[in-house]
């Protein structure tokens, strides 16, 4: 998600599917909720750390100074947390980091360029899947799958599950062609409408559509399927056990 602030009817939306995520969670098993929300920490500062610093480091150098002066190239997670995003990633299952701001003035080919900016960051995401995967496989490999079905090693196991699948979701959602998401802007500078009239009038409204999306539940009917596929395509060519 890029260059929109947040509304603040979004805000009280999520707060309220937050609140809604931990009312069903923290009563039916209070103990299982809190270790799962601990072990989906490090997934969490991972993926919106390295998604936003894609989108930062290739405006950067495609020749946009704007993230660099602003400090957004850099793998600080304090430079790219939105504490919004962050909860909602942590309490309902999709988030964003603080949004990267860009000028596409200083661009030598601006479509072409807006383009790779926008993609950066779900590219980046994808990749941190397979790197993470690869790692996971590792893992098993050296400790055995015994290690990590018990004790100190579900923890780890499951840390490292997290990574994969906080990464698929950020992707999957972020390439949702609605404002102010990435797949907004990646659908805008295919097509070519993007800076637009046409393209203004439609991220006025982006905010607004995408609660409608989530309130009636299109997004997780998008997001979930997709990172199952991923998942199990991951794991199935990587070689590992799931159960997502």
């Amino acid at each position: 998600m890029r260059r929109s602030n947040i509304d603040i009817s979004f805000i009280i939306i999520v707060a309220v599917l937050a609140f809604m995520s931990l009312r069903d969670g923290a009563m039916t098993d209070p103990m299982t909720w809190i270790r799962d929300k601990i072990v989906i920490v490090p997934a969490i500062f991972i993926g919106l750390t390295f998604h936003e610093f894609a989108h930062a480091f290739v405006a950067d150098k495609l020749g946009d100074s704007t993230p660099r002066q602003q400090g957004r190239v850099t793998l600080n997670p304090l430079a790219h947390i939105d504490w919004v995003g962050l909860l909602c990633l942590f309490f309902v299952g999709f988030g964003w980091g603080q949004p990267v701001q860009i000028d596409p003035r200083q661009f030598k080919h601006p479509r072409r360029d807006e383009f790779l900016v926008s993609i950066a960051g779900v590219t980046m995401n994808f990749l941190l899947a397979i790197v993470f995967a690869l790692i996971s496989k590792l893992v098993l490999v050296i400790f055995g799958t015994s290690w990590a079905n018990s004790g100190f090693g579900v923890s780890v196991w499951m840390m490292l599950e997290y990574v994969i699948i906080i990464n698929l979701v950020l992707m999957v959602f972020n390439l949702i062609p609605v404002p102010p998401l990435d797949g907004f802007n990646i659908l805008a500078q295919i097509i070519g409408f993007g800076q637009t009239e046409l393209y203004w009038k439609i991220y006025t409204y982006g905010n607004w559509i995408l609660i409608a999306l989530i309130v009636f539940g299109v997004t997780g009917r998008i997001i979930s399927p997709c990172v199952q596929f991923l998942y199990s395509l991951i794991a199935n060519i990587v070689g590992l056990p799931w159960g997502y």
